[in-house]
C-alpha cells in the first residue's frame, strides 16, 4: 500500500505592499524636479537665510570695525521709526489704489472684450500692451512724455483746449511736483490694468451660457444679470487679480524711483524705496535687511492667500 506525501512547502514570493510601490513612483516623478528644487534654493532661500542673519546685526559699512550681534532690535527699529511708518502708509495707500482702480477698469475692459465685434483680436492686443512695456521704460514714458511741464502731453492738450476757447496758453502745471502720489498711481493703474482685464476676461468666458440664457428667459435686465450672475462667478477670480496685484505693487520701486525719487519730502517713498535709501544712502545694513524681511513676510502671507484662491479655482474647474 502506497502512502501519498504532501509536496513541501515554499515560502509564499514576497508581496510588495501598495504603500511602497505609491512611494517610489512618486519619487521617480520627483527625482527630474531635483535639479530645479535645489536650484531655486540656491538662488531664493540662501539669500533670504543670509538676510535674516544680517538683520541681526548693527552693521554700518562706513563704520566697519563696530559690526555686532544685536538680536530682534533692528526689527523693532523697523516698527518703531518715523520714516518706515511713513513708508509703510505709502505703501498701503499706493497699493490699494492701484490695485482697486485696475481691478474696476479691468473689470470694465473685460465685459466690452467679452462682446463680439469687428476687430475685438486687435483691441484685446492694444489693451494688454501696456503690461509687456519694461516698468522703467513705462516710468520714463509717463515722467517725460506725459508728465514734464515744458513739452509733456497733458501740459499740451490743456494749451490746445484754452486756445480752442480762445484765451491763452493755460497755466503750467508741474503734475510730478504738485500731485506726486497720484502721478505714480496712474502709471502704475496704466500698467496694471491688463493684467486684471486678462483674469476679468477669463472669468468672464468661463461663464455657463444656459444660465445666461435662462436669466434672458425669465426676463431678467442686463443689471440684474450681472449683479445676481455674473459678479458672484467672478468674485474668485475678482480675489486672485486682487491678491496678484497686491504681491507684486507692494514690491514697487521702479515707479517711485523714477517719476519722483519718493519725493517731494518723502510723499511717495514706500517700503522698497525706503529699504533702497537705508541701504544705499544711509548705509545701514542690518536694518535694510530687518525691513526686507518683514517685507518677504508680509508678501508671503498675501502669496498663500493668492494660492489657496488658485486651487479654489482650479477644484471648481475639476468639479464641473
Amino acid at each position: 500500500m502506497t502512502t501519498l506525501t504532501a509536496p513541501p512547502k515554499t515560502a509564499p514570493p514576497p508581496v510588495r505592499t501598495r504603500k511602497s510601490s505609491g512611494t517610489a513612483a512618486k519619487w521617480k516623478r520627483r527625482i527630474p524636479l531635483l535639479p530645479a528644487l535645489i536650484f531655486t534654493i540656491v538662488v531664493t532661500q540662501l539669500p533670504f537665510v543670509a538676510t535674516l542673519i544680517i538683520s541681526t546685526f548693527q552693521w554700518n559699512i562706513l563704520k566697519p570695525g563696530e559690526r555686532h550681534f544685536v538680536g530682534l532690535s533692528n526689527f523693532s527699529f523697523v516698527f518703531t521709526d518715523e520714516r518706515l511708518r511713513t513708508a509703510v502708509l505709502n505703501t498701503v495707500v499706493l497699493t490699494a489704489s492701484v490695485v482697486i482702480i485696475s481691478v474696476i477698469l479691468g473689470l470694465g475692459l473685460a465685459m466690452l472684450l467679452d462682446r463680439r465685434f469687428a476687430g475685438r483680436g486687435l483691441a484685446r492686443t492694444l489693451l494688454i500692451a501696456p503690461f509687456l512695456v519694461m516698468p522703467v521704460a513705462a516710468a520714463l514714458l509717463w515722467k517725460h512724455a506725459i508728465y514734464n511741464p515744458d513739452y509733456g502731453l497733458l501740459n499740451g492738450t490743456l494749451n490746445a483746449v484754452y486756445r480752442l476757447f480762445g484765451a491763452d496758453n493755460g497755466p503750467t502745471v508741474d503734475w510730478i511736483s504738485s500731485y506726486p502720489m497720484p502721478a505714480v498711481v496712474v502709471s502704475l493703474v496704466w500698467q496694471w490694468t491688463p493684467f486684471m482685464m486678462l483674469i476679468l476676461l477669463a472669468g468672464l468666458q468661463a461663464q455657463p451660457g444656459d444660465v445666461l440664457e435662462a436669466a434672458r428667459m425669465d426676463g431678467a435686465s442686463a443689471l440684474q444679470t450681472f449683479r445676481h450672475i455674473t459678479l458672484p462667478h467672478l468674485r474668485q477670480y475678482i480675489e486672485l487679480g486682487v491678491l496678484l496685484g497686491t504681491i507684486y505693487v507692494v514690491q514697487t520701486f521702479d515707479a517711485v524711483f523714477t517719476i519722483t525719487q519718493g519725493g517731494p519730502g518723502s510723499q511717495t517713498t514706500n517700503l522698497p524705496y525706503e529699504i533702497y535709501l537705508t541701504m544705499f544712502r544711509k548705509y545701514e545694513y542690518g536694518e535694510a535687511a530687518a525691513a526686507g524681511v518683514v517685507v518677504v513676510l508680509g508678501a508671503f502671507v498675501i502669496a498663500t492667500f493668492a494660492l489657496r484662491t488658485i486651487a479654489s479655482l482650479f477644484r471648481e474647474e475639476v468639479s464641473r
